[in-house]
């Protein structure tokens, strides 16, 4: 898995998330997230590089901003459920 999605409960959120990953000097964009992963919700996310995620999840979990779950991007784009 070269990407991960970190969801999050809101546009809001997801783009604080992303600050506070650029802030811990890791990279994440903001996402909508796709359905198959939402259950037909509006949901964002912060998309982060595989080398990068455990700096998003840390510098997320340090600023106190809730977070969903989180997914590996496939080979083939799909996403599949991680626990990191």
């Amino acid at each position: 898995m070269q990407h991960y999605l970190i969801l999050c409960r809101s546009l809001t959120y997801a783009q604080r998330a992303q600050r506070a990953v650029e802030r811990a000097g890791g990279t994440g964009t903001v996402v909508k997230a796709p359905q198959e992963v939402t259950g037909g919700g509006c949901t964002y996310g912060v998309r982060v590089p595989a080398g990068k995620v455990d700096i998003a999840l840390a510098a997320i979990r340090r600023a106190g901003l809730p977070m969903g779950k989180t997914y590996g991007y496939e080979p083939d784009g799909t996403l599949k459920e991680v626990r990191l």
